[in-house]
């Protein structure tokens, strides 16, 4: 916009920058996209910014989410910077309008907000912000040439007295010109992403798991309880929960992957490729993962049959000792190939646990999104501190000189899995027919084992429910509970005792710092038994 514009040409030509503002950021976009494709995924702009965003999210607003959303938080996040985006696109091409320099160097330096973001994620190189670079400034060219073309000089004895016109003809190809264009890098981007990330797909696809060494025994008869509306036993892997900070899934390439173990302790580091992993010794062992974001009765656990080489043998082929036996190191910090960070104690790793470096879930590859090619599974701990998903290295060292991701995040450094249980069926809100009802549901106390569930209605006296077959102390147990139910409105609570006779509390608290306590409840509408039609 030169000097001299008026304010009816302003108006008119508003749309036309928002138009500009929007098409340019689409075209940074685009461009940006394919720079990543180049360099690494997750160094897109949308990427590094949701990721920063959540490391600098509240703990609470984080587990809003995570109950709010459920595994869709991560998709509502992206969509909503680029909703954001988008409107700072907007504001920048009015702003051109007046200030045509001001509004480009807004648009250029969301290249360097994104750039910033990519550079402070864990692990990441010099590389990682040259899609975002690459993306502002393509912004703010396309930026520049849409509102150079929206305005053009007029006399200055114009009839109307204005300095400038709309060549709306113009502005209107070039529109057109950049949108093509940036569809086209857009596709390019996505093509050399998709042929990038083929590699990994086709290792996985071409991955045979050896037989296990120690198999894990048949599931017991009667571990599954078949009661509708009941959890699996095991859990199908299209069914298991996933809570993780990754926006994008990480697609790695099992022919290049690497294992780094090196640190305090470790008398003689490894590298290990995939192929040297798998000839080792492997262990097929069932074992529940839970998260520490599972409130009461939520659905972030999850049981299923594990393969992989026992983490406490490859240490101890590294020259790692446990602090009970003299050691240097408390923690096994685990890395993952997007920079997460997991503190594992090194006591609990090595204390005759099946704690696993696992490759295989229910008889299949890892899938990308639980960890392929290998993550860690350590029986009794939460997720957080135990379940380093796409793992790429293990560094020995203490608590006192190292806080891993989510400590310093409000989180306590080692939490073993509290007893916990919940009512699958019936389901609050439900209205089940008065008379028998299965009251069901699941039961965890890893590592410990489950020995009782009790069931009461209206706060009254405990019921001992039935338990499915154990499958060892490291899986949760279903239970059934048969319930002569009456009319009217009821509550149903239940809680579980572990083998070592410790009765879960009853005491609600919330998952920060190391996991929720309380009994599950639920409350359900009891209707009558329809009565005969009289004859």
């Amino acid at each position: 916009m030169t000097r001299g514009t008026t304010e009816p040409g302003r108006r008119r030509a508003l749309p036309g920058a928002v138009v500009a503002g929007l098409v340019a950021a689409f075209a940074g976009l685009a461009a940006a996209e394919l720079v990543a494709a180049a360099v690494r995924p997750e160094a897109s702009p949308v990427t590094a910014v949701g990721a920063a965003v959540v490391d600098l999210t509240p703990v609470g607003v984080k587990e809003w989410a995570i109950r709010a959303f459920g595994t869709s938080d991560k998709l509502l996040l992206a969509l909503g910077i680029i909703v954001i985006l988008g409107a700072v696109a907007a504001a920048a091409g009015v702003l051109a309008l007046r200030r045509r320099w001001a509004g480009i160097a807004v648009a250029a330096c969301f290249g360097l907000v994104g750039a910033g973001a990519a550079l402070s994620r864990p692990g990441a190189a010099w590389q990682d912000g040259l899609p975002s670079l690459v993306g502002g400034l393509a912004a703010a060219g396309v930026l520049y040439l849409l509102v150079r073309a929206l305005t053009r000089p007029r006399s200055a004895g114009a009839p109307d007295g204005g300095a400038w016109t709309m060549d709306r003809r113009g502005f209107g190809r070039l529109v057109a010109a950049a949108l093509a264009a940036s569809a086209g890098i857009g596709y390019a981007g996505r093509r050399l992403g998709a042929y990038g990330s083929a590699g990994a797909t086709a290792s996985r696809a071409d991955l045979v798991l050896p037989k296990p060494d120690v198999p894990a025994p048949p599931v017991p008869a009667g571990a599954d309880l078949r009661v509708p509306g009941l959890s699996r036993f095991l859990t199908p892997a299209r069914d298991f929960y996933r809570v993780d900070t990754a926006l994008v899934v990480p697609r790695v390439d099992a022919d290049t992957w690497r294992l780094r173990i090196h640190g305090d302790g470790v008398a003689a580091p490894l590298v290990l490729d995939l192929r040297e992993l798998l000839a080792r010794p492997l262990v097929e062992h069932d074992i529940t993962l839970t998260c520490v974001s599972n409130e009461v009765g939520g659905p972030y656990a999850g049981n299923a049959r594990w393969l992989g080489v026992r983490l406490a043998d490859l240490l101890r082929e590294a020259g790692v000792r446990p602090p009970s036996q003299g050691g240097p190191a408390d923690q096994l910090v685990a890395r993952s190939v997007d920079g997460m960070t997991i503190g594992t104690p090194v006591e609990a790793v090595m204390d005759g646990r099946e704690a696993l470096l696992a490759v295989g879930m229910n008889g299949e590859p890892l899938p990308f999104a639980h960890g392929f090619p290998v993550r860690m599974v350590v029986p009794g701990l939460y997720g957080y501190v135990s379940a380093c998903k796409w793992l790429r290295e293990l560094h020995l060292t203490t608590f006192a000189a190292y806080d891993a991701y989510w400590v310093r995040r409000s989180w306590a450094q080692q939490a073993p899995v509290k007893t916990q249980s919940r009512i699958d069926t019936p389901r609050g809100g439900a209205e089940p027919v008065a008379g028998r009802v299965a009251v069901a549901g699941m039961a965890w106390a890893q590592h410990r084992g489950v020995a009782r569930v009790e069931v009461r209605v209206d706060a009254g006296p405990w019921h001992e429910a039935r338990l499915g077959a154990a499958d060892g102390d490291d899986t949760w147990r279903q239970w059934v509970w048969p319930w002569d139910a009456t009319p009217g409105r009821h509550t149903l609570e239940v809680r579980a005792t572990d083998r070592t006779g410790a009765v879960q509390t009853g005491v609600r608290h919330g998952t920060v710092p190391d996991g929720a306590t309380g009994w599950h409840a639920v409350e359900v509408r009891v209707r009558p038994r329809p009565s005969a039609n009289p004859r």
